[in-house]
């Protein structure tokens, strides 16, 4: 009733039919493998076996990790960024005083300073601060980067963490300030877990372990990312679920994220993203 040439499908047929109660016999016929049962029950062996198979179907493979780069070159890049700032403000470079016409002023971002969102993740209140946003932007920066990209990760970043500001302004008082890349960090790290999570690495191990690199991130954001009243929460978590959100949609990029053209256009579009915001902020009226 069965013929295959995988003797090894035969031999479990075999068992399962012994398994519920059906004499049959695993033969070969010179050619191929054939496993016999009685007449009066073929049609319930046939039912027994295609039973087995459709509870028995193999799980599809899930997605290798294959970094896209290191990752070192877009957290270089922001690095640079950040650290370039102090001096800048320091010297008053171009006649602007940067910390005034870049802070993120939530009254201001409402009145249509938009650029605010984006200039306000360059700056840094002492060498504390950019020190410790330097240290979980690299971790979170070169993740971020090996399964993306370096280029279109941080795009990704600083539109993802230019909304969370965003959003942040559109919550807070009128005389509510913020500064500081912490929003830009937690929104790579919540790219980076929501994009495993959709690219399906852990897919058929369950829920809670399909799920694992969300649980993760969030509890790396709920661990490293609430603090004291100086801390502005409403933006870590605006980030991150923001930057949720562009890692679901680049997991569902189509576009080859290895191809080295692709990875330079987002990087120099990240770029001129900041360029152009800190030149609107520093010739805006007023």
């Amino acid at each position: 009733m069965l013929r295959t040439s995988d003797g090894k499908a035969a031999s479990d047929a075999g068992l399962v039919l012994t398994a519920v109660g059906i004499d049959s016999s695993v033969e070969h016929d010179g050619f191929a493998w054939c496993v016999f049962v009685p007449s009066a029950v073929a049609d319930r062996a046939a039912a027994e076996l295609a039973r087995y198979r459709a509870e028995n179907v193999p799980a599809p493979p899930r997605p290798r990790f294959a970094p896209v780069d290191s990752g070192w070159f877009g957290v270089l890049g922001y690095l640079f960024v950040i650290w370039l700032l102090p001096p800048l403000e320091a010297t008053l470079a171009l006649g602007w005083d940067w910390r005034e016409v870049g802070t993120m002023q939530a009254e201001a971002v409402r009145h249509g300073e938009w650029w605010r969102t984006i200039t306000a993740l360059t700056l840094h209140g002492d060498l504390g601060h950019i020190l410790a946003n330097s240290a979980f932007g690299t971790v979170f920066g070169l993740l971020a980067g090996r399964l993306i990209g370096s280029g279109m990760a941080w795009l990704l970043v600083v539109v993802a963490a230019a909304l969370g500001n965003g959003i942040d302004a559109a919550v807070q008082g009128d005389g509510f300030q913020s500064i500081g890349s912490s929003t830009a960090v937690f929104a790579a790290l919540g790219m980076s877990g929501a994009f495993v999570w959709r690219r399906g690495t852990f897919k058929g191990l369950g829920f809670r372990r399909t799920a694992a690199p969300m649980f993760a991130a969030f509890a790396l954001l709920a661990y490293t990312g609430v603090g004291d009243e100086h801390v502005d929460v409403v933006a870590h978590f605006a980030g991150f679920m923001c930057g949720a959100a562009t890692g679901v949609a680049a997991a569902f990029l189509q576009a080859d994220r290895a191809h080295i053209g692709v990875q330079r256009v987002c990087a120099a579009l990240a770029l001129v993203l900041v360029v152009a915001a800190w030149t609107l902020a520093g010739t805006a009226p007023g």
